[in-house]
């Protein structure tokens, strides 16, 4: 019974933070998902221009400032009206942050699990277990050569994290004309490979 228990409270914390993740993508929450996006591309913005050395730096100064400086206003405030508040972040110190052994080891397993599908992947794909695949794989890698000639990696990130906000309310208003869009596309793309998997010796899929 307690491992059932344990099992519906991860998933039921999994899906409220999954949930919280769509809400922000989504904006269902303007102020919020506003706040998110402009903080991460402020700290891309900046470690364009700075070393991640400096850029956590200057974060943590910032950060002890300000709890610095409330600490001490609280501090001089209680004293001039002699009340007794305590500490003023005392909830967040008796807040527990550190990972159970549930946690790290649910967390190891997937990070395992991932691993050693992303191994087997590419073992599938460099030795040409299947030519197509293969050849698809190449003609990615081709097209990420000029992808890498004209952004560096954090211009990539940050392209993904506006893409990130912006797709998917676009998509939410446009949905009908982008799956149309997109069905012709995998359309003509599927013509071309199947034209190509015919001319190509040893290409043709086993029917399963």
């Amino acid at each position: 019974m307690q491992a059932t228990a344990d099992v519906t409270k991860k998933e039921s914390s999994w899906s409220s933070w999954k949930g919280q993740a769509i809400d922000l993508l989504y904006w269902r929450n303007v102020k919020q998902s506003g706040a998110v996006f402009s903080s991460v591309l402020l700290l891309l913005f900046s470690l364009t221009q700075f070393s991640v050395v400096s850029v956590g730096a200057y974060l943590a100064l910032a950060a002890l400032s300000a709890t610095i400086s409330f600490r001490i206003y609280k501090s001089v405030l209680q004293a001039v009206q002699k009340t007794d508040e305590g500490h003023p972040f005392k909830a967040y110190l008796e807040m527990e942050i550190a990972l159970s052994p549930d946690q790290i080891s649910k967390y190891a397993d997937k990070i395992l699990l991932y691993t050693n599908t992303c191994m087997k992947e590419l073992r599938r794909l460099f030795l040409v277990q299947d030519l197509v695949d293969s050849l698809k794989f190449a003609v990615l890698m081709w097209l990420l050569t000029y992808v890498g000639a004209l952004f560096n990696g954090l211009t990539l990130l940050i392209l993904a994290v506006v893409s990130m906000f912006t797709m998917p309310v676009v998509y939410e208003k446009h949905q009908t004309q982008i799956d149309q869009y997109v069905g012709l596309i995998r359309t003509q793309v599927n013509s071309v490979v199947g034209k190509i998997q015919a001319k190509i010796p040893g290409a043709k899929r086993k029917e399963e």
